[in-house]
């Protein structure tokens, strides 16, 4: 059997920060990812933007680690030259029963170390956005956009630098753990004893997770599964910030996020669904999204959405429930000496991935 330092299992941005931190930290460290390539699943699927830390609850994981993830994120991005741009956004009131919300997010923002958010009213949205319609608005200048994918080969380059290494196609079934570590099977039968172990599989970490033996199956969240569905504009927008409305249940509302080349998409909605693999955009549902974007931009033509693409939300809280935090899971958590499992890392995962990796370090440190 072989013997390995640490295994991060799943290849996405959040794996690949993990493996990083882990590595810089003198580690020897093995990403584990079942596909052929990294970020092919969450990590591929996303708006790509950089959350300033605004909706999470005070002292929750999520408002911690976006904050000093966004921080982070952009000074590694203009450190290593990841394209990205801190283009900000305004989240908009299009009622004047929903001015008086602006303020509570302004509050709970500024609770999360985020102090940079003005309210201003329609006239002055009006003119940094002249095609929006709005009743106030909130501007939130540390808001912006990256490149996912080229932040996660910069990851992988620092890891590959400091000796970590990345196994593509290699699916790991079920794992034993003891006090005296953990043996990872692969598909293949191959047997991994490990000292550490973090199970970063996004979508699929509770499932895996449930293949631990020696693992209690009271301490795996059930996972559930919201699709979030884009569409994208015909043309070019009109608009060079993004633009959020109110946040709704279950999500953010359908806002309009842009990428580093200036194109247009809409979404995500919230459709909760049963499998993961449920990825296909149904035209119909464009039906709904004229009239939300139309409550912000009125002059969003007819036959201007196009069905674009779908993500999935790796929930761990279902339809009407409070949204749960990021669960980071670690031996005090469990018992299980040398694991730790990242469950839930939903939005803002890619904002906070470079925190998530500090912190997971941190956690094994004496692992």
């Amino acid at each position: 059997m072989d013997e390995l330092d640490c295994a991060v299992i799943g290849g996405g941005v959040v794996g690949l920060a993990v493996a990083r931190a882990l590595a810089l930290a003198g580690r020897e460290v093995l990403v584990l990812e079942a596909e052929g390539a990294i970020g092919t699943g969450t990590s591929s699927r996303n708006s790509e933007v950089i959350h300033a830390g605004i909706y999470y609850p005070q002292g929750s994981l999520k408002a911690k680690l976006c904050v000093e993830g966004r921080n982070a994120l952009y000074a590694y991005a203009a450190e290593r030259g990841v394209p990205h741009r801190r283009c900000g956004k305004l989240i908009v009131a299009t009622s004047a029963e929903q001015v008086g919300q602006l303020e509570s997010i302004r509050a709970k923002a500024e609770a999360n170390g985020v102090d940079d958010l003005v309210q201003i009213t329609a006239q002055q949205a009006l003119e940094m956005e002249p095609q929006l319609h709005c009743t106030a608005a909130l501007h939130s200048p540390s808001t912006g956009i990256i490149d996912s994918h080229a932040l996660m080969l910069n990851l992988l380059g620092d890891l590959e630098n400091a000796g970590g290494m990345l196994a593509l196609k290699s699916p790991i079934t079920h794992a034993e753990c003891s006090e005296r570590g953990i043996v990872l099977i692969a598909e293949d039968g191959t047997a991994l004893g490990c000292r550490s172990v973090v199970n970063a599989a996004g979508l699929g970490a509770p499932a895996l997770a449930r293949r631990f033996e020696g693992l209690p199956a009271s301490t795996i969240p059930t996972e559930y599964f919201a699709k979030g569905n884009y569409f994208t504009l015909s043309g070019r927008a009109p608009f060079s910030r993004l633009i959020y409305p109110v946040p709704e249940p279950g999500g953010l509302g359908v806002h309009l996020t842009l990428d580093l080349g200036g194109q247009a998409k809409f979404g995500p909605d919230v459709q909760w669904v049963e499998s993961a693999d449920d990825l296909v955009v149904n035209p119909a549902r464009g039906h709904g999204f004229y009239a939300e974007v139309r409550k912000y931009w009125p002059a969003l033509p007819d036959g201007g959405l196009i069905p674009g693409y779908a993500g999935m939300r790796p929930k761990i809280s279902g339809p009407g429930e409070p949204a749960a935090d990021f669960r980071i899971d670690g031996p005090a958590s469990h018992g299980v000496p040398g694991l730790v499992n990242l469950f839930g890392i939903e939005s803002p995962g890619l904002t906070s991935s470079l925190a998530i990796g500090a912190h997971v370090a941190r956690l094994l440190a004496d692992a």
